[in-house]
């Protein structure tokens, strides 16, 4: 009896880890993927380093996923731990830095990348570069590639065809008119910039960070770190956190509102007393010997009204909890990953589409988010792997 046929489309994380789990078994797997090479993203996300994983304890890893309940058995079975193992029978070693955040020991992408994909063509997997898939009905892809187009059979077909941020490394959302509306949750931008409209007085803030502050949407959500002020607003890994309650705030019509205190370890207290100063200092010079720097000194002078300055009172209040109205996100192309994708009532609980029992679904095309620093390569991982289960699972009931 001849093999049973597999088709996987998309060849980042999501897909490799279904290929992966279904090269250990007798299928004939075949990956399509309409870049000339695999993984465009995950190695443009290692270029400054390949932050995998997160080694905080596993309850709370998966807290920091908006559906949290849906991914926690996959994730909890292939955690941080189960990650670095992984990478060691492949060859690369890892370590889990200060932050607690886990990285291979090269801090580098492509040479896990590299034996990852020896090891599945090894394995058998058959990989098929410049092949876009153009058309999916029932069990039946149609291909396209540069000399021709082409329609064929599979007894199962994986999609891990991304979301559509950085469409030009192949998420392109393409996909999304193979499925009904009512099975996808439109796509939002996350772990983006946000845009705040500068008067001419912070460009030579630009590209410099806003250091060691405490920032927030929700007083009891607050988040430490470094800022950087970008000609069209705010990014790092701070704003990043708190991106998905100002969606919520946007979604509401709300007011955009990103809170700051630029000075968190002096009590407001200590501060009015350094705001005190004397009438030969300037304000920068009271500012300055208050504990504040160049950048955070214009952010002020953008934000506070100027009848302010002079009250120490009142500049303690705003250093401490500054207010900076926000215009908006930053393209939804140009975010590191994106919400929404197909729901999961969409979706049988080992990721079977149920509207089209041939198609599993997994990877970032689904519907969750989480913040970078590991957490977005795991889920992609495990939903990978519990695709793959799936489909064995499916395709053993079969025989």
């Amino acid at each position: 009896m001849a093999n049973k046929r597999i088709a996987i489309i998309g060849a980042g994380p999501a897909g490799l880890m279904a290929a992966e789990v279904l090269s250990q078994y007798d299928y004939d797997i075949e990956v399509y993927e309409q870049k000339p090479s695999v993984a465009r993203k995950f190695l443009m996300a290692g270029k400054t380093g390949l932050n995998i994983s997160h080694a905080e304890p596993v309850e709370t890893f998966i807290q920091r996923y908006d559906h949290a309940e849906w991914l926690g058995p996959w994730i909890g079975q292939w955690d941080a731990e189960w990650i670095q193992d992984w990478m060691q029978g492949l060859g690369i070693e890892s370590y889990i830095g200060s932050s607690g955040r886990v990285f291979p020991v090269e801090m580098k992408a492509a040479p896990l990348l590299r034996a990852w994909l020896k090891r599945l063509m090894a394995d058998g997997v058959k990989f098929h570069y410049r092949h876009r898939c153009v058309a999916l009905s029932g069990n039946q892809l149609t291909v396209e590639n540069q000399t021709q187009t082409f329609t064929k059979s599979y007894d199962t077909i994986v999609l891990a065809c991304g979301a559509v941020s950085w469409p030009q490394l192949g998420s392109d959302g393409g996909w999304q008119h193979w499925l009904s509306s009512n099975e996808i949750k439109p796509f939002q931008a996350s772990n983006v910039g946000v845009l705040k409209a500068w008067s001419p007085f912070m460009q030579d803030c630009f590209g410099q960070p806003l250091k060691r502050v405490n920032a927030w949407v929700q007083p009891d959500q607050q988040t430490h770190g470094d800022i950087v002020v970008t000609h069209y607003g705010l990014e790092s890994g701070v704003i990043y956190k708190l991106g998905r309650e100002l969606r919520q705030l946007a979604a509401q019509n709300q007011l955009l509102q990103l809170h700051l205190d630029l000075l968190p370890d002096i009590t407001i207290e200590q501060l009015k007393k350094k705001l005190q100063g004397n009438k030969k200092q300037s304000i920068t010079n009271i500012w300055r010997k208050a504990g504040l720097d160049h950048v955070k000194i214009n952010l002020l002078r953008e934000v506070v009204d100027k009848n302010l300055w002079s009250q120490p009172e009142m500049m303690a209040r705003q250093i401490k909890q500054l207010s900076i109205a926000l215009d908006g996100f930053r393209p939804i192309e140009e975010a590191i990953s994106c919400a929404g994708g197909v729901k999961q009532v969409a979706l049988s609980s080992q990721l079977q589409l149920k509207s089209n029992p041939y198609l599993f679904c997994c990877g970032e095309m689904l519907d969750w988010d989480a913040p970078t620093g590991g957490y977005l390569l795991t889920a992609c991982f495990a939903t990978g792997r519990a695709a793959g289960q799936g489909v064995h699972q499916l395709l053993n009931a079969a025989i």
